[in-house]
């Protein structure tokens, strides 16, 4: 039989119990009932096993004063990264995209997710001008990385998920931002 030498950090020694088999001639009911009562007492062992091997440990009380907590989903805008009007434009549209979802096939939707032309219109409140520059530079934007796109309505409606249409819409603001726009 192999022995090892105790660790540093436990100075006692926890007894061990040898695991005994009820006698046969129980009935079922009665080695289940030997076997619970077995395992509980095994169970209690461990429990002040683990006690006094983790009473060393030092352990301060957690203030909820020091936890923060924030809401799941974001209820204001962020700042917008973007001095330019254009740009800002882009950068509001995504994050409602984000915020509310992003959908295909209408402008808005049931649950209230939009398309990318849906949010920039409603992030454009109602300025013709900025919502038509946002446009053509998500365009410009879009035709760098597909060239066969139409227009940013068909763009948008041709993806299953918003991933890639959000994703665009997000690099036309830095485009936008590099134009000065």
């Amino acid at each position: 039989m192999f022995t090892t030498a105790p660790s540093p950090a436990i100075t006692h020694s926890v007894p061990t119990t040898q695991a005994t088999l009820p006698p046969a001639e129980l009935s079922l009911e009665e080695r289940m009932a030997f076997i619970n009562a077995a395992m509980t007492v095994r169970l209690e062992e461990a429990a002040v096993a683990y006690e006094v091997n983790t009473a060393h440990i030092p352990t301060e009380p957690v203030d909820l004063a020091d936890v923060l907590t924030v809401p799941l989903t974001p209820t204001l805008q962020p700042p917008t990264p973007y001095p330019t009007p254009v740009a800002a434009l882009l950068q509001r549209a995504h994050h409602q995209l984000l915020t509310s979802g992003w959908c295909s096939g209408a402008l808005v939707d049931a649950e209230g997710a939009r398309c990318l032309y849906g949010a920039i219109h409603a992030e454009a409140r109602g300025d013709q001008n900025l919502e038509s520059r946002g446009m053509e530079v998500l365009m410009d934007a879009i035709r760098r990385k597909f060239t066969d796109v139409d227009s940013v309505p068909s763009f948008n409606d041709g993806f299953a998920t918003g991933r890639i249409p959000m994703r665009m819409l997000d690099q036309a603001a830095g485009l936008a931002d590099a134009r000065g726009l």
